[in-house]
């Protein structure tokens, strides 16, 4: 394998397992930056649902793709990538290592390895399954992706409608499902090397974490911002977890408390997932996040290896 001058550090990892503080520590001590891959946190009207990191949290270490879109941008991994691998040659400019974090495996992915063209869709299939979502709801998108496509609905953002029509016009359109587009990507070699550090905790413990996250987000007034959010509540954005169960209660769906325990069991669900795609990834390294030590050495060794 070609060795470079550059690196780029992933640290992953599922929702609530502590990969914010931890970055910001790490980027500290390699006196560096961070580029953030979880696509929920570009939206600058996103803040509590998001769990961005604060002014106060970040340090004084710069942060990229935080509050970077608006809700109604349209923006897609296709432009990650690019937009991402442009930032870091200007980054390299003044940094050897540069840390990406977030918990967006198809994010991470496209900038380690890049993402292939999927095949154009007709428009018709497209608004065909768009009235079929209207008509019969999500529930019945989700029933029929778990059946073309197992695998893929069990990293899919159940949540989110888009995602699942959009796997479903695939499949509809070809005969073959995301999990075999997938599996064709040829991998792209980039021109720095890649350090892959996957964050886990036990799963009791970082349940518990979700748990306490979202009271404490619902206790900052993420019922309050989620109201605020709902007249754009159709904008893809939007469809994820954390804003989409309380679109269900503002629509009179259920009660405030059935939201609540639908905003839980739905982040744990989303972390499940996560850590279900992270894990199918060979070259991470895992971790539990307090051992800081551990992973500053095992970055310095990897450096030094370069």
């Amino acid at each position: 394998m070609t060795k470079y001058s550059k690196t780029i550090v992933i640290l992953a990892g599922p929702t609530a397992v502590g990969k914010t503080s931890l970055s910001i520590e790490l980027a500290k001590q390699f006196n560096t930056e961070i580029i953030s891959a979880d696509s929920r946190q570009f939206y600058r009207e996103m803040e509590l649902g998001t769990a961005k990191p604060s002014k106060r949290e970040m340090d004084g270490i710069v942060h990229h793709f935080i509050n970077s879109h608006s809700i109604h941008d349209e923006y897609n991994v296709g432009d990650f990538e690019k937009d991402s691998l442009n930032l870091l040659s200007e980054l390299f400019l003044k940094y050897d290592v540069v840390f990406v974090v977030g918990g967006s495996g198809l994010y991470v992915k496209a900038l380690c390895e890049g993402i292939d063209e999927m095949p154009k869709i007709p428009q018709e299939l497209r608004a065909q399954l768009n009235d079929e979502y209207l008509k019969f709801g999500l529930e019945y998108l989700q029933n029929e992706l778990q059946a073309v496509d197992p695998e893929y609905y069990s990293i899919v953002d159940q949540q989110n409608p888009q995602r699942l029509i959009r796997a479903l016009e695939l499949f509809r359109a070809t005969g073959k499902n995301m999990t075999y587009y997938r599996a064709q990507t040829s991998k792209v070699e980039r021109p720095f090397n890649i350090i892959k550090i996957g964050l886990e905790r036990p799963r009791e413990e970082l349940y518990q974490r979700i748990n306490l996250r979202m009271d404490q987000m619902i206790a900052a007034g993420l019922f309050e911002e989620a109201n605020e959010l709902y007249p754009f509540k159709n904008l893809n954005a939007l469809q994820t977890v954390g804003y989409s169960e309380i679109f269900g209660y503002l629509d009179g769906d259920y009660d405030k408390e059935e939201a609540i325990r639908l905003l839980k069991r739905n982040s744990r669900r989303y972390a499940k997932r996560q850590m279900t795609w992270f894990k199918k990834d060979t070259e991470f390294k895992w971790f539990s996040p307090i051992d800081e030590n551990f992973i500053r050495e095992y970055i310095k060794n990897s450096l030094n290896k370069i």
